[in-house]
């Protein structure tokens, strides 16, 4: 098993890296480099200038086309809109370009959710569109063609189509590893080669600036051109270089030597780095021990160069520890500076040139949205260029602010991925827990329009959801009162931001402080802070609306000997750690993103010996699979006991009773190298969970509850029973007990249509 010294340093550093004392510095929208320089100067690719050192990710586009692949407006809009905002380079989600060769990215009836360039003339207008609108912005775009998605598509072609995935060799489908993935041959692969120079001198014509290969995260590029998938003997992809050299070389011929060509590759899988031994016993992780090393990979670069790229960015992971190629909000700002560092004095030792004479930029990726951090790197040269992804699906205006000076007024990611990535896993299109706007840039303007007749409105509630919509509406011109019953708004991320895992929700919670104070200084938006509304002061009130927006009411468990232990809600522990009270063994009741995060704080910052209890079959279900695969692996590695089929069933002095199934069929709950399903896709090969239940007592001297919340809707019944107003709503947590996705997208709405 080859492993990395250096990417083994890394990846063991990505668990406790917040207990260093320099961890979070530049890690919020601070401006003590300002002005950036650097940031904001041009850049050459080829021939081509860009006007500064931003690049918007590639984030999938999914359903955001037509069904036959075209671009639609909603696709269109989302991409202006950044443009507009002032990023240099924008690059578009995966286009895959191999329809009739990888079961996976077909849908029935020949249908689409990617957007596609290969289909026929019908796709081509929307690409022009695109190249077009963004260019009047001063924006570059580069189209990101993808040769598949092989053991990482959808594996449902085996049930509509009955045809198995396709791979580089025989390798387990990364959704149902019981499903293989059967080896593509030589001539299929040299087909795509060919549809690969062919989307690209297409993009060419449709006037968009240059062509990006999907090279790493696992994707089928990566699958053909790295070993640790690759285990072919015969033809002339055994050679595991060969296919990525061939598409390069296939879209120079193509498109001629000055066109653009970018490549997205990891430094390594960082498999072997990550599981370690745990790899030659787990069936679907053992055929990958022999991937790249960074040696292999930066040889593979410059031959890369050679064949034709001009630009690399570069990263870790693949889908089997998918937290490290979409960084969720636990892992730490700019955590792959040193990866694009290793590169650029790689190719500044080996004299590495493009073929346009010019140096080969390197770009920065991972957690860099905060403009001090991403000056810095661009100051001391660990990298050429900053590529920014859900930064600019949470403003999209983030260039033109830090650009100003404004860097106070960016809205910040949380890094939650409930919108970007789990939106579309669960069916949906891209989207942003902060942003209500974004994907629905076409619908909602960026302007609300003023109101008809301001009216008197009261907001119950200043939580996400009741800031959201007090602050829509104060600026569309009506007169709005924020009652809440903290002396701060936030709500539940008050308690949310405490963990030092939780940095971005304390970023994004001092946002909402800021937006609340310039509202309030406009005029329109009044608060009454340490307020506990009544209807009978609502009704007093004379409120044309009343919006209730009082979130959840922490869950408790009536089980015997409650009065036995000593017990605290989660959000309640965070918000006064006082309550620990020198407690060192807990057992946190729930497993959800609550229980698992508190856990974490617990056992990192805390010390405490903590035990997670879930009634689930898996850990932090309906959560993003990066962000509970990165708590689950390092709260495993910390030998944190998670718990999973086991429910609480009472409580006696100094512990917990519960009825954990030990059956060999309850889900391992360490598992975070394939994802839980959507309940709405059957897996028909899963084992079924079979009951065997066995009493146990956990020692605590603390229990943490983290039971999950209901929805805190008594008080708009009432108000609803008392006729307090004309019109009464309920939105996010107190009508449906969520995420900050559903609240701010509720909230938003209501507030720029009353």
């Amino acid at each position: 098993m080859k492993k990395d010294a250096l990417v083994q340093e890394w990846v063991d550093g990505y668990g406790d890296w917040f207990l260093k004392e320099d961890a979070l510095d530049n890690a919020g929208m601070t401006k003590n480099l300002y002005p950036y320089d650097s940031m904001f100067s041009p850049i050459t690719i080829n021939r081509m200038t860009v006007k500064n050192r931003l690049v918007m990710a590639p984030m999938g586009n999914i359903s955001m086309c037509d069904e036959t692949g075209r671009p639609n407006e909603k696709m269109l809009q989302y991409f202006y809109e950044r443009a507009k905002g002032g990023v240099g380079l924008i690059t578009t989600g995966l286009v895959p370009v191999s329809h009739g060769i990888d079961n996976s990215i077909t849908e029935l009836g020949q249908l689409s959710y990617f957007p596609r360039i290969d289909r026929s003339r019908t796709v081509y207008a929307g690409w022009r569109d695109l190249a077009q609108g963004c260019h009047s912005f001063g924006a570059r775009v580069f189209i990101q063609l993808t040769p598949g998605l092989g053991r990482v598509g959808n594996p449902q072609c085996l049930l509509t189509m009955f045809k198995l995935p396709v791979s580089a060799s025989w390798n387990p489908s990364f959704y149902i590893p019981a499903i293989p993935c059967a080896p593509l041959s030589d001539r299929k692969l040299k087909k795509i080669v060919k549809n690969m120079g062919q989307g690209a001198v297409d993009g060419k014509t449709a006037g968009l600036d240059g062509v990006y290969l999907h090279g790493h995260e696992g994707y089928l590029l990566e699958q053909v051109t790295n070993p640790a998938f690759n285990r072919r003997k015969l033809g002339r992809y055994a050679n595991w270089q060969a296919f990525g050299l061939d598409c390069v070389r296939e879209i120079r011929k193509r498109t001629g030597p000055h066109y653009p060509v970018m490549y997205r590759i990891d430094l390594s899988l960082a498999l072997n780095e990550t599981y370690g031994e745990a790899m030659l016993k787990t069936g679907s992780l053992k055929k990958f021990t022999n991937g790249r090393i960074i040696e292999d990979t930066l040889d593979y670069m410059k031959n890369l160069v050679a064949a034709g790229v001009d630009i690399f960015d570069v990263d870790l992971g693949c889908y089997d520890n998918w937290w490290l190629p979409h960084p969720p909000s636990s892992m730490p700002p700019g955590c792959f500076l040193e990866v694009s560092r290793t590169v650029k004095e790689y190719f500044k030792a080996q004299g590495i040139v493009s073929n346009a004479g010019v140096e080969v930029p390197v770009v920065a990726v991972g957690k860099l949205g905060y403009p001090d951090l991403a000056e810095a790197a661009l100051r001391s040269g660990r990298c050429d260029m900053v590529m920014l992804g859900r930064p600019l699906l949470a403003d999209p205006d983030w260039c033109n602010k830090a650009y100003a000076g404004r860097t106070g007024d960016i809205r910040p990611c949380i890094g939650c991925q409930e919108g970007c990535i789990n939106e579309f896993v669960e069916g949906g299109h891209p989207q942003c827990a902060v942003n209500p706007r974004t994907s629905f840039e076409h619908v909602f303007p960026a302007v609300p329009h003023p109101a008809a007749k301001p009216r008197k409105i009261a907001v119950v509630g200043g939580g996400p959801a009741g800031v959201t919509v007090a602050v829509t509406a104060a600026k569309r011109g009506h007169r709005v009162e924020l009652i809440n019953r903290d002396a701060e708004v936030g709500g539940r991320l008050i308690p949310g931001s405490m963990a030092k895992i939780k940095y971005e929700v304390a970023n994004y919670r001092l946002y909402l402080k800021d937006l609340v104070e310039k509202t309030v200084a406009e005029g329109n938006l009044k608060i009454r802070a340490n307020t506990t509304a009544t209807v009978e002061d609502l009704k007093r009130g004379g409120y044309d609306v009343i919006i209730f927006a009082l979130g959840t009411k922490d869950a408790e468990l009536p089980l015997p000997g409650t009065e036995m232990v000593r017990r605290a809600q989660a959000a309640e522990l965070l918000k006064t750690p006082g309550l620990l009270g020198g407690a060192k063994k807990i057992v946190v009741v729930g497993g959800g993103v609550v229980g698992c995060e508190t856990a974490y704080w617990l056992k990192f910052e805390k010390g405490c010996d903590v035990t997670v209890v879930e009634m689930d079959k898996y850990i932090m279900n309906h959560t993003c699979t990066a962000n509970r695969g990165h708590l689950i692996h390092y709260l495993q590695k910390a030998g944190v006991p998670l718990l999973n089929c086991t429910k609480v069933t009472g409580f006696v002095p100094g512990g917990v009773k519960v009825a954990r199934n030990v059956s060999k069929t309850v889900p391992d709950p360490y598992i975070t190298w394939h994802p839980i399903l959507p309940e709405n896709i059957e897996n028909p090969l899963a084992p079924k969970l079979k009951i065997e239940e066995k009493e146990e007592i956990l020692p605590a001297d603390l229990v943490v509850l983290a039971a999950g919340g209901i929805g805190d809707d008594g008080l708009y019944l009432e108000a609803q029973q008392e006729r307090a107003a004309p019109e009464l709503y309920n939105i996010g947590d107190s009508f449906s007990a969520g995420k900050v996705l559903e609240a701010t997208r509720a909230a938003y709405r209501l507030g720029i249509r009353i």
